[in-house]
């Protein structure tokens, strides 16, 4: 299958932190295209987790973005490495992800993912780094390495497969 099976989706929203996201590069759109993944997610029952990069240091997930539940507290750059996470993800999951920064943590725990056999789709508009052309590296080389660049839009429209879909007007909703 070529499209985000909705019933095997996953939402990762990695790294999100106060301190960390006013040096990024766009980091106001990154943060309103996760917010809407999230609330969507939500709305369509598609499970997420958040992670935290060292949230002593870098502070807890920003205001913006809609937190509930279990948070994944972590200090290596690739969750994966994190006792008991991959173990969390079913393995036919269809893992969309999002966060910062795009060459770091997201791009590690991309590469952490796919090496676990996982299905990896990235939202190029909801990640972000300080510096655009690091940005730019890093969906060259996750897609270099399997997977899937998407947009936000690109999610929803998956996750919905069709206009018939009992949730497609408070969909659209958020998506405009």
């Amino acid at each position: 299958m070529l499209t985000i099976d909705p019933k095997r989706a996953l939402l990762l929203v990695i790294d999100f932190q106060a301190r960390l996201m006013p040096a990024i590069h766009d980091g106001e759109a990154a943060i309103r295209n996760a917010a809407k993944l999230i609330e969507i997610a939500r709305l369509l029952n598609v499970p997420h987790l958040v992670t935290e990069q060292n949230p002593t240091r870098l502070g807890s997930t920003v205001e913006a973005l809609p937190v509930e539940g279990d948070v994944v507290a972590k200090f290596s750059f690739d969750v994966c490495r994190e006792a008991g996470f991959v173990e969390r993800i079913p393995a036919d999951a269809h893992v969309i992800v999002t966060g910062c920064e795009a060459h770091v943590c997201v791009l590690q725990t991309v590469l952490g993912l796919l090496a676990a056999s996982r299905k990896v789709f990235v939202a190029r508009d909801a990640i972000g780094s300080r510096k655009p052309e690091d940005k730019e590296a890093a969906i060259r080389r996750m897609a270099r390495h399997g997977a899937e660049i998407v947009t936000t839009e690109m999610v929803a429209f998956e996750w919905l497969e069709t206009a018939e879909h009992p949730r497609f007007r408070q969909a659209m909703a958020l998506i405009k």
